[in-house]
């Protein structure tokens, strides 16, 4: 599989995925970055589907494609148990919300090839239910 772009709609839907959790996450006690609680909340699902080493495979595959056509995200790294982490290595707030649309659009549009659009949009709105329409 050659590194692209994410094609534009599931970029569409990581920025849409983000935005929604930059907003929910405006809590004093939450100062997680929003692309980690958007990788989170997917994570849960799809070790469901694919097992713990099966979704770390996956956002890792995910890292090394979004690497090859950003390199900004070279921060990023998945941990042992499958979550990311890096994001505090950025001294730019714009530069790490590129990063971690980049890597969740990648996530996405990789999805879409394992599972098509369908099912990766169920999931989102499973995750999300109160996720306004696209």
């Amino acid at each position: 599989m050659e590194a692209k772009i994410p094609n534009p709609t599931m970029r569409d839907l990581a920025q849409r995925l983000l935005a929604y959790e930059a907003a929910a996450g405006q809590t004093p006690d939450d100062n997680t970055h929003a692309v980690f609680r958007v990788s989170e909340k997917l994570r849960r699902p799809l070790i469901t589907l694919a097992g713990a080493a099966g979704f770390r495979a996956l956002l890792t595959r995910t890292l090394a494609l979004t690497k090859a056509h950003t390199p900004a995200v070279a921060a990023f790294e998945v941990r042992p148990d499958g979550s990311l982490d890096g994001l505090a290595d950025y001294k730019n707030d714009a530069q790490a919300a590129e990063a971690g649309l980049q890597v969740i659009a990648q996530l996405l549009d990789l999805l879409v090839v394992f599972i098509g659009d369908a099912l990766v949009l169920r999931l989102v709105l499973d995750v999300w239910p109160d996720l306004p329409p696209l």
